[in-house]
């Protein structure tokens, strides 16, 4: 890949599963009530994020939609009366960060994520989205058998049912060694210090 297909060199990255999502499911308004909060965390997050230099990561579902892209993804999820809209606007990609369109729960399952992982140097990734006893868990479960370290802010990610957010948190820290400290408590300077410094 050419050096200029990516725009960080940075050991940790930020990944956001499916949060640009129109929620127009069954139990989608059942998630909508988690996912709010939830958004409001990974805005603040990924805010503090960006200042330290961390790549942004959209890691999203194409809902079968095989002949739209990532931009129409988000303006139709976006659009009013669309039930996911609000997490859509608050969490809308910005210029810099990266997308990565997925057609199964994993965001490693034939797509070119771990390529795009590897040509960002990153060896620590942070998993927010939607949701967390699913595509969450799935993606963060390929990413631990790739080597990865693996973090999860509790605040960052939203299930149907909190019995079910908190048992696939449970797994995740039992099974893949994962950090599931809230957001406000992550030092990202001390990831970096992890893994060694970055330009």
């Amino acid at each position: 890949m050419n050096d200029n297909c990516v725009l960080h060199e940075c050991p940790v990255a930020l990944l956001l599963i499916d949060v640009i999502n129109d929620l127009e499911f069954h139990e989608g308004e059942k998630l909508v009530e988690h996912a709010m909060p939830m958004a409001r965390h990974i805005a603040q997050l990924k805010r503090e994020a960006k200042k330290s230099g961390i790549p942004c990561l959209y890691v999203n579902d194409n809902f079968g939609q095989w002949q739209s892209d990532f931009k129409h993804l988000v303006a139709s999820c976006a659009g009013d009366e669309v039930r996911g809209a609000p997490i859509a606007r608050e969490l809308a990609p910005q210029q810099d960060d990266y997308f990565v369109l997925k057609p199964r729960h994993s965001g490693f399952f034939q797509t070119p994520l771990d390529l795009l992982l590897q040509n960002l140097r990153a060896k620590k990734l942070i998993f927010c989205g939607l949701t967390t006893d699913s595509c969450v868990l799935f993606t963060a479960n390929d990413a631990y058998l790739r080597g990865f370290e693996i973090l999860v802010p509790a605040d960052c990610c939203a299930a149907v049912a909190k019995h079910r957010h908190l048992g696939a948190l449970g797994q995740m820290r039992r099974t893949l060694k994962a950090d599931t400290t809230a957001s406000a408590q992550i030092e990202l300077e001390q990831l970096f210090e992890k893994n060694g410094s970055h330009d």
